[in-house]
């Protein structure tokens, strides 16, 4: 061991009693609450940030509070640190090729990819994928980062208290429910003679992991969390606690307001594919595989539910339709390099035996409910009536049998690469079978599981908070398609299909200092100026970029039904998007003062979010979501009073961007100006 501190079936309720239940949580939510155990707290643990999840955005949190002094306790439903890295099995980094160039990325993504290039001798492509600079084995992830947050402890002086495979239960809120006063969780370990941990896929233990009572498979371990002792006459928060899981769960655990799926078509969001909300289709969700190339053909056992989820498998476009380039497009591993070979306009070597892929496709082991029978993550209104939201309720907000099934699609995914003979989108003739392959098993494979497939499935979009009501936006602060999309609103779907007044509206949001000519009709708004750059916020505290990437929800339940298809214009706001920016008010949520919201999570669109979601992204958000706390705390400031006055100036946001800077921890990319419009090299 290291030096860290290591810590180690229901009845149906009628629907008049679920609203009973509800109208008495409602009218006692205001006031402090929480489940009573079944047992007093086996341990108490005092920190100053309290970091719900451990993938990157989490492990960022931690890094920066290590660096401030500060004690962390740090929770993850896995073992592993890192998230999309490691537990969710997505080690490839997903950039942009002007920003890896530049390498204007935060200090600890900067020492995270050093690392991960010192491990394998000097390359950072071990795999040597074609989609990523950078593709190599998940366990590498985890531990880089075990090691990362170990110096940074010793160089800040501050302590890690790390939690694996334990979840947030319980909150306890102040009378006036503005402060998170405590938080109860629950770690599990084996029981005594049960099988070790990641024997069984996630939608086998989910439930008993968020059960207080042990179990045949687990002993659990009940922790209550509270802040550290700090002086009394202070009005400001005391400790705080950072939502940095896959999916807002302590978002959604606080009942503060959030938005799931689709957004309604606006002026701020014109590629919306809905006239209304539709809280039920969010982007795929994915379980990861590995598979090894080999020199001789392997037996192949079809799962017993193949033929369920058979006709959704393709290829998806003819310039994808090789199996060579969908196995090194995601490859972890290659101790020996292939022949070259190009296909579709893309360049890559061939697999050679011995390599490894990790398999994450569209039309393969993505899962893409989008119907109120089958979303996996459920909606406040669903919470409410399985009464996960009274004390003591609270098992995860997912829907399980969504997981169950997607990691029943993800097994037969992997038959259907090796030796189907079937393609739902280009038909017969295309898909040959490849069975010189075997699916990686095991606690010592890839994905760290006996079943072989991630501890943790791939989440593109969770629950998103809407931020507090601000300047511009009364309604609460969201970063929308506008802010960061660019596309030309100038071309014929939108001036054809959107009310005139609201296309109007579009290209003034957009015209900058010709806006009040175009409402005031005084210029055509298609002849108005179009500004070439992201929205430039003053509380900037982030950076990233990505495109704007869709992985659509499918029309019909269930999704991997013959015949389905995306839904109808979900890939519309799909495309290029400008460096853009993460504001502190998308981290502040409403209601809550202590809460500080980091990752998938933050307050974007469903359009925006689609490009708010990968591993560079994320680490700047947990940096910034570390150094926010640890600044609120040295300054007895609540982070919402640091925007409150906007746009005002606002002394304190001014520390704390410079403080951010000064740290390594870019908050605007270079040039960002309102006079700078020529964004063309970023690439």
């Amino acid at each position: 061991m290291d030096n860290w501190v290591l810590n180690g079936t229901g009845k149906t309720a009628t629907h008049l009693s679920i609203a009973v239940v509800t109208l008495i949580s409602n009218l006692f939510a205001p006031f402090a609450s929480i489940a009573t155990p079944p047992r007093n707290p086996d341990k108490t643990v005092n920190c100053d940030i309290l970091v719900a999840g451990g993938g990157l955005s989490g492990a960022a949190t931690a890094y920066e509070g290590l660096l401030a002094g500060k004690t962390i306790c740090l929770t993850e439903i896995t073992d592993w640190l890192g998230g999309q890295i490691s537990a969710q099995g997505t080690s490839a980094l997903d950039e942009r090729p002007t920003q890896r160039v530049k390498q204007f990325y935060s200090r600890g993504y900067l020492q995270l990819r050093d690392r991960i290039e010192k491990r394998y001798k000097g390359n950072l492509n071990p795999g040597d994928c074609w989609v990523s600079d950078s593709c190599f084995l998940p366990k590498d992830g985890h531990e880089i980062l075990r090691d990362i947050l170990k110096d940074a402890e010793k160089r800040g002086k501050g302590k890690l208290e790390w939690f694996p495979n334990t979840v947030i239960k319980d909150l306890q809120k102040s009378a006036d429910g503005k402060i998170i006063e405590s938080a109860v969780a629950i770690q599990h370990q084996p029981a005594k003679g049960a099988a070790p941990i990641n024997s069984f896929p996630l939608s086998q233990t989910i439930e008993d992991a968020f059960s207080y009572e042990n179990s045949q498979r687990f002993n659990k371990t009940i922790i209550r969390f509270l802040p550290k002792a700090t002086p009394k006459n202070t009005t400001s928060p005391r400790w705080y606690v950072v939502d940095a899981s896959e999916t807002g769960e302590i978002v959604a655990l606080a009942d503060v307001p959030y938005r799931l799926g689709i957004d309604p078509l606006s002026h701020l969001e014109p590629s919306s594919s809905s006239k209304t909300n539709d809280q039920y289709c969010t982007q795929g969700f994915t379980y990861t595989l590995a598979m090894e190339a080999t020199k001789d053909a392997q037996p192949q056992t079809m799962p017993p539910y193949y033929m369920q989820y058979s006709p959704y498998f393709s290829y998806e476009l003819k310039r994808l339709a090789d199996f060579d380039l969908v196995f090194t497009y995601r490859r972890i591993w290659s101790p020996q390099k292939g022949e070259p070979k190009t296909f579709g306009g893309v360049k890559f070597t061939t697999p050679t035996p011995g390599d490894i892929s990790m398999q994450n496709w569209t039309w393969g082991n993505d899962y893409r409910p989008g119907t109120a029978q089958d979303n996996l993550v459920y909606t406040q209104q669903q919470l409410r009536s399985l009464g996960q939201l009274n004390p003591g309720g609270w098992k995860g907000g997912l829907r399980t049998e969504s997981l169950r099934k997607a990691e029943e699609k993800a097994f037969s995914y992997y038959y259907w690469l090796v030796a189907g003979t079937t393609d739902s989108q280009l038909g017969n003739g295309v898909k040959t079978p490849r069975t010189n392959n075997r699916f990686l098993s095991g606690f010592n494979a890839p994905m760290g599981t006996a079943h072989g497939l991630s501890k943790y499935p791939y989440m593109r979009e969770g629950r998103r908070i809407i931020g507090r009501p601000s300047w511009g936006q009364p309604e609460g602060f969201t970063i929308w398609e506008v802010d960061i999309s660019r596309r030309d609103y100038n071309d014929e779907y939108y001036r054809n299909n959107l009310p005139a007044d609201m296309y109007r509206r579009l290209r003034a949001t957009l015209a900058g200092l010709e806006a009040a000519s175009v409402i005031s009709g005084k210029i055509d708004p298609n002849k108005a100026l179009r500004r070439t750059r992201s929205t430039i916020f003053p509380d900037a505290i982030g950076i990233g970029h990505y495109a704007i990437d869709f992985h659509p929800c499918m029309e019909k339940s269930p999704p991997e039904a013959p015949g389905n298809r995306e839904r109808p214009g979900e890939r519309r706001g799909a495309g290029q998007a400008y460096p853009f920016q993460i504001a502190l008010r998308a981290m502040i949520p409403q209601k809550i003062d202590n809460l500080i919201v980091g990752g998938k999570s933050i307050a974007t669109s469903h359009i925006a979010a689609a490009a708010y979601r990968v591993h560079s992204f994320e680490w700047s958000a947990g940096a910034a979501a570390g150094t926010v706390a640890a600044f609120s705390l040295k300054n007895a400031i609540a982070p919402y009073q640091l925007v409150d006055e906007l746009p005002k100036i606002e002394p304190q946001l001014i520390a704390l961007k410079q403080l951010l800077e000064k740290n390594g921890n870019p908050t605007a990319f270079p040039d960002t100006s309102i006079f700078n419009q020529n964004w063309e090299d970023w690439k």
